[in-house]
């Protein structure tokens, strides 16, 4: 599909400028304007409409969700934790009482363990944005 001869991440699904516009919280007439300055990066088909990648959604979503304090209360609820990151729901797992979230956040992987009943009464579906807020006691390093 791309006409200009990158390739893509296998399975890298290629959105319209409105659905990414919505992930991203921005508008329409932004996303062009982020296309033309190389903010964003797009392909094109051969009829010469922008797709963007959803891998590139990936990367800019925590940097345009809830950039001030207003946009972030939109985003997030009021908590006092301040670890809060912005991503992509990538999978689902219902099974018994529980449930497995995957977020996708700038490239990186979270999993979350919650209960079943939270995860259906939020709707959580793969593709919808969301936030992980982070609160822990410690933090272990690991160096690779």
């Amino acid at each position: 599909m791309p006409r200009d001869g990158q390739s893509e991440r296998k399975n890298d699904e290629l959105l319209k400028l409105r659905d990414a516009a919505l992930q991203l919280g921005i508008s329409f007439p932004t996303i062009k304007q982020w296309i033309y300055r190389k903010k964003i990066r797009s392909v094109q088909t051969v009829g010469g409409h922008h797709r963007i990648p959803q891998s590139e959604l990936d990367r800019l979503l925590f940097r345009t969700r809830g950039r001030t304090e207003k946009e972030r209360e939109q985003v997030v609820r009021r908590v006092s934790g301040r670890n809060q990151l912005v991503g992509r729901i990538d999978s689902v797992r219902i099974s018994g009482l529980m449930a497995e979230v995957r977020i996708s956040i700038g490239g990186q992987q979270i999993t979350s363990i919650i209960t079943a009943g939270s995860a259906r009464e939020m709707h959580l579906k793969p593709g919808q944005t969301a936030a992980a807020l982070i609160k822990a006691t410690e933090v272990m390093i690991l160096r690779v």
